[in-house]
């Protein structure tokens, strides 16, 4: 499994992606990401970069269904509603952005996509988003996300809204690899919570 990993991860920082845009299509930490990078080409990690402490998620089986992540989807969209009435769901990009749209079409809100810092080629003060979709200004707003690995993305998009005059009253995400209930006092919730024992 590592060596697939491994390639594929080397496949497609050769094909030009991102460190952060890597982590997001397997399903990694960036600092896995970096390492799983590091593994196959020329240059070694040394002692200190030893393989960090992770899971890669493979939702291809849902990901690949329509119908499978309409059922997701709708059940992520239930977990939403705890939070009372939401005027937009907003996706971030890339995974979060389906479970986000059918979010929105069982929900009837409109939907806003996030672009976060970690995809963009330059820092030039953090994610944004994206204006092909609807306005966040003053809305009751949910982010949306596929998996939960440092919380990082999830905390940078509330800043985000919060600075646009949005409301953030909760994100909800498929996969939670951290044991997160709250960032920047905004409730999580997660379909799967995944746990190491040990």
């Amino acid at each position: 499994m590592n060596q697939k990993l491994i390639k594929k991860a080397y496949d497609l920082r050769s094909r030009g992606f991102t460190t952060g845009e890597i982590a997001d299509e397997l399903n990694v930490s960036k600092d896995t990401a970096r390492w799983l990078i590091l593994q196959g080409s020329d240059k070694k990690p040394t002692e200190e970069q030893k393989v960090p402490l992770d899971f890669a998620i493979n939702w291809n089986s849902l990901g690949g269904s329509s119908t499978r992540l309409k059922y997701v989807s709708a059940a992520m969209a239930d977990m939403a509603l705890q939070h009372g009435e939401v005027d937009v769901i907003v996706g971030i990009t890339v995974s979060g952005i389906p479970l986000a749209t059918m979010m929105a079409d069982i929900l009837e809100s409109d939907l806003a996509v996030f672009h976060p810092i970690k995809h963009r080629k330059r820092d030039d003060g953090g994610g944004a988003i994206s204006s092909n979709f609807a306005s966040v200004e003053g809305k009751k707003v949910v982010v949306v996300d596929d998996v939960i690995t440092s919380g990082g993305t999830i905390g940078e998009a509330i800043n985000v809204l919060r600075g646009l005059k949005a409301k953030p009253i909760a994100a909800v995400v498929l996969i939670d690899k951290k044991g997160i209930t709250k960032l920047e006092d905004v409730p999580v919730d997660s379909l799967i919570r995944v746990s190491r024992l040990g």
